[in-house]
């Protein structure tokens, strides 16, 4: 059975898609773009500032569904620049710093994004037990 997640402490969706997605013990969160959900508008015009908050978003999906960073076992980074990679490796590597295993990654580079983000993120989130 598939079970909608959603927060107003992320942002609300662009489209017609859900936050989150919980079938069974995994949580498909959406991919996340930079958008401060108190704004309505990228946190900033750098990669660095709309990774840190696409990675909030994310983190506050999950936290809707009793989940936390240590439960993401999937990453898919967008991103309309792929030389951004090593400025994006920093943000990820410390949103990560406390997890006890880093979840598995990809990142591919793309033409681009919706509402002119520089960055979009997905997750994959799994319940233990």
């Amino acid at each position: 059975m598939k079970k909608m997640i959603t927060t107003d402490r992320a942002p609300q969706a662009l489209g017609p898609y859900s936050q989150g997605i919980e079938v069974g013990k995994l949580l498909y969160c959406s991919g996340q773009i930079g958008i401060d959900p108190q704004k309505g508008m990228l946190a900033g015009p750098g990669v660095e500032q709309q990774a840190r908050q696409a990675l909030q978003n994310i983190k506050a999906i999950i936290a809707a569904d009793n989940l936390n960073v240590d439960d993401i076992v999937k990453v898919t980074i967008f991103m309309t620049n792929i030389a951004d990679f090593n400025k994006v490796n920093k943000i990820y590597a410390s949103f990560f710093e406390n997890a006890p295993l880093l979840p598995a990654r990809s990142a591919i580079g793309v033409q681009a994004l919706p509402a002119g983000a520089k960055i979009e993120i997905e997750a994959i989130a799994a319940k233990n037990g």
